[in-house]
């Protein structure tokens, strides 16, 4: 929990296929506030635009359970021109949605496997891909994000080109460290739930 002037913050899931069907009525009786759904994910070896199998429900669920929604995509982009392509494909699939929570891009290095298109990718050019994805949102009418653990945001991402920005930390630890501001925070990923099976990733929003 987190309480800043006498208001508590907001507490959200974030959720993708993985988390399989969920009862979005359960989760909001629980007292989730939020949800951040995954819209789709770029492949991480031949690079193609792939859309969440649980999207389009998870968001009409959520929406109808009276939570307030925002997205994320997995973006796998190398360059710029790819991340703008990802906003795009976004957007599109948005239509028709109230979104009033931010539209996120969550980039990670892919550390199993082998094969990742990705691999080399420097942190000039992925804060270059960052700042692309979110013009193009904000553009659309969106509130963009950027979304990152520790790591990134202190070695990868120049967070001095984010200053306009609202981010979003993922940080496991019972109270976040880390220096610099950010705006949402995602503090356990096997947080629990009602509606929802298994293990769920927890937010406070602290705006």
């Amino acid at each position: 929990t987190y309480q800043r002037d006498g208001v508590q913050a907001k507490t959200g899931v974030d959720v993708s296929f993985y988390q399989k069907e969920i009862d979005w009525q359960a989760v909001a009786a629980d007292g989730i506030d939020f949800a951040i759904i995954r819209v789709g994910y770029r492949g991480y070896t031949e690079g193609g635009l792939i859309l969440d199998k649980c999207f389009e429900q998870n968001i009409q669920g959520a929406l109808d359970a009276g939570l307030e929604v925002g997205v994320y995509f997995f973006s796998q982009a190398i360059s710029p021109e790819e991340a703008r392509e990802e906003a795009a494909y976004v957007l599109e699939q948005l239509e028709g949605y109230e979104v009033t929570y931010p539209v996120v891009f969550d980039w990670e290095y892919i550390t199993s496997g082998e094969g990742a298109r990705t691999e080399g990718m420097d942190g000039e050019t992925l804060t270059q891909c960052a700042l692309a994805f979110c013009e193009e949102i904000r553009q659309g009418g969106y509130a963009p994000m950027v979304y990152f653990n520790q790591d990134m945001g202190y070695l990868t991402y120049d967070l001095r080109e984010f200053t306009d920005l609202a981010l979003w930390l993922a940080e496991y630890d019972e109270r976040p460290d880390f220096y610099y501001h950010f705006d949402l925070w995602q503090y356990t990923h096997t947080g629990t739930v009602a509606g929802i099976e298994g293990n769920v990733d927890l937010n406070l929003d602290l705006r």
